[in-house]
């Protein structure tokens, strides 16, 4: 094979994680991915493209995951979000700036709203820039339906999505000043770095105490924010560890023997918190080291 397993899981992976918002199922598909590869190689099958033949299989896997995966979150306890995937804070800047536009959590749930489908080709097209010809190819489609299916996601996603227009530094600075006011309970600091119309989000996925559904304005999200704090007080204290959160500013808590509870994201639009998103369920949380038992922490 030209290229390494090391050169070529890397896009894999990134369109099985884009497809599917989850670590695990995209680590999954891709070793199946492989698997298949070798298989067709050792059967004397020509090849001429790997890394072709890994975007297809990937896809076409991830298609199907996400086919099952929605009947499987009609049943979902509480609101669902991505599995967060957490990168360091030194990294390239120019990277970050990529992730940060096809990688948030934001961006991600509003591409749930979309079909199996159109996902793929509103990917491949906007993100990953395969020519139509080749996307249809991959989706197993006419390329003319191909173009239909990307010009409606693209609108449906433009006429949605946030920009990120604040500069990393900008970003960061709040980010570092709200997390700041969350840790010493300063109500009115969180007010005021909360756009008006700003979302809280949980995701305990019913393994872990989360919200129940979203929470909406400014005053409610900087109460509970404070509540979570001071709850945490009575367990003996959290440390809060700033991170990038798929290219977004957030921060992952520890209980006081280093555990990890949640991981936080925030989106930044005009300077203003936009929305937090909390994810505590465990099922989402294992690929980033020791959990915490939330429900121990609390009943002590």
């Amino acid at each position: 094979m030209s290229e390494t397993f090391e050169e070529l899981r890397p896009k894999a992976f990134a369109i099985a994680y884009r497809m599917l918002g989850s670590v695990s199922e995209a680590e999954d598909i891709v070793q199946e991915a492989f698997l298949r590869l070798h298989r067709a190689r050792d059967e004397g099958e020509w090849i001429e493209s790997p890394r072709a033949y890994l975007s297809t299989v990937v896809t076409r896997l991830a298609i199907d995951q996400l086919r099952s995966a929605r009947v499987r979150r009609e049943t979902y306890v509480g609101e669902w979000l991505p599995e967060p995937l957490v990168t360091s804070p030194d990294e390239d800047p120019a990277r970050q700036a990529e992730m940060a536009d096809s990688l948030s959590l934001a961006f991600l749930v509003l591409l749930e709203s979309l079909s199996p489908e159109q996902r793929a080709v509103f990917l491949l097209r906007e993100v990953f820039d395969y020519p139509y010809d080749e996307i249809a190819e991959i989706v197993g489609k006419r390329e003319d339906t191909v173009r239909q299916l990307a010009v409606r996601a693209r609108r449906y996603v433009e006429d949605r999505r946030s920009r990120f227009e604040a500069s990393r530094e900008e970003r960061d600075e709040l980010a570092r000043r709200f997390f700041a006011a969350a840790k010493e309970g300063d109500l009115e600091g969180l007010e005021a770095m909360l756009a008006q119309d700003v979302v809280l989000h949980g995701d305990g996925g019913g393994k872990a105490p989360a919200l129940a559904r979203p929470l909406h304005g400014r005053a409610r999200v900087a109460r509970t924010l404070r509540a979570w704090m001071r709850a945490a007080l009575r367990f003996g204290g959290v440390t809060l560890r700033p991170v990038e959160v798929k290219g977004q500013p957030g921060a992952m808590s520890f209980d006081p023997d280093g555990k990890l509870i949640n991981v936080l994201a925030l989106d930044i639009v005009d300077g203003q918190i936009q929305a937090v998103r909390s994810i505590v369920n465990p099922d989402k949380l294992g690929h980033l080291g020791p959990l915490a038992d939330l429900g121990s922490l609390l009943r002590s």
